[in-house]
């Protein structure tokens, strides 16, 4: 049996091909490198022999000799040539550095790390000592590796992005599905919910218990609205805030347990945003479910809503157990939770519908052990 998945070995397979092809381009590289430095190395014995040649005939030198047209094709790489009168011969430098000796013993210094030295003899007498670096190709080419190195690096950043981005897309793409699968599913039974009331209210039963029931079957309704519009985009209408908020802080009031020490307040009476209050409130019911839980059914919820410039600032506070500072962007993550049973898809839910759905911003304002803030931020209708 195979327990390895067929996308898990392709992978496996890709990242082996992936680190051969890197490995035998770095293998050539140097290998061209290695053969390029001895190319250079026999070009500067072929320079010593004819500077030998040279200093044994310079009285009698032709100005068309060959090997004064070796020196003369010599202008990459640099020299010192240091003659055994001690006097020192520079080739290939920069205008302003040949005169400088300073300079001229740091580059002594380098090409003595970089080349083996040749000595210059003619016929058993030494006639000079020749030091030479690499030449401009050569220093480039020894960069070349790590310039392949970013550069593959960067490509495989790419494409981890680019999959991670389409990751998320099927996600979400899959969230929605099952939302809206969901609704529909709910739709059937719900239908007959209504029928089954209204059957009831011909009988005789307490209009109380109808009427209860009609509660429930509205939430209900309500919650398969909320269902269908994952994945679409909902649409928004000017609503005063203050008001919108108030209705869901009301409803949750109502509905939790008097343990909960529920507190509003605004800075402001009414204030004009785009929304679409199905999903705002059911914004709001997840932060305080959420607070509650953290609470484990005894504390305070306080919600609180400040104007700010532009925007608006609802604030959500609890004071529960608090959240760890290194998993404030975590918590919006789908899949992610700190219960011991839960999917870790309301932060994330709540998230879509405030950034995506509304243009806002939500994000955890403060958190410790006295409780935590979460802040929703919306844009105000001028």
């Amino acid at each position: 049996m195979n327990f390895i998945p067929k996308n898990k070995i392709s992978n496996i397979f890709l990242l082996i091909g992936s680190f051969a092809v890197v490995s035998l381009i770095l293998w050539n590289t140097n290998s061209f490198f290695k053969k390029f430095k001895e190319e250079e190395r026999l070009k500067m014995e072929i320079w010593a022999t004819a500077q030998s040649e040279f200093l044994q005939s310079s009285e009698t030198v032709d100005l068309g000799s060959l090997h004064l047209k070796v020196f003369q094709n010599n202008t990459s790489t640099p020299m010192i040539l240091i003659n055994k009168d001690k006097s020192v011969r520079v080739n290939n430098f920069p205008l302003n550095k040949s005169k400088d000796s300073i300079y001229i013993q740091q580059q002594l210094r380098k090409f003595k790390g970089e080349n083996i030295p040749i000595s210059i003899d003619q016929k058993g007498e030494h006639l000079a000592t020749l030091y030479y670096g690499n030449s401009d190709v050569l220093n480039k080419l020894k960069f070349y590796p790590i310039a392949l190195l970013l550069i593959i690096f960067l490509f495989a950043a790419v494409i981890y992005f680019l999959f991670k981005t389409n990751k998320a897309s099927e996600q979400n793409k899959l969230w929605a599905g099952m939302a809206k699968e969901t609704a529909h599913q709910i739709g059937t039974p719900l239908s007959s919910l209504l029928g089954w009331n209204e059957l009831l209210k011909t009988e005789s039963i307490n209009p109380s218990i109808t009427k209860e029931i009609e509660k429930d079957i509205d939430r209900l309704q309500t919650i398969t609205e909320r269902f269908s519009k994952i994945g679409s985009l909902p649409k928004l209408i000017e609503s005063d805030i203050v008001s919108e908020t108030k209705d869901a802080y009301d409803y949750l009031k109502r509905r939790s347990s008097k343990l909960i020490h529920f507190s509003f307040n605004s800075k402001v009476d009414q204030l004009p945003v785009l929304l679409n209050s199905s999903l705002y409130n059911w914004t709001i019911e997840n932060l305080v479910k959420n607070g509650i839980d953290a609470m484990r059914g005894k504390g305070s919820i306080a919600i609180e809503i400040v104007p700010d410039g532009k925007y608006v600032n609802i604030l959500i506070a609890d004071t529960g157990h608090g959240i760890s500072k290194s998993n404030y962007n975590s918590i919006f993550t789908p899949g992610f939770t700190s219960k011991k049973r839960g999917w870790g898809l309301g932060l994330s839910l709540v998230k879509r519908i405030v950034e995506e759905y509304h243009d806002g911003k939500i994000k955890v304002l403060s958190s410790g052990k006295e409780g935590t803030i979460m802040q929703i931020s919306l844009k105000v209708v001028h």
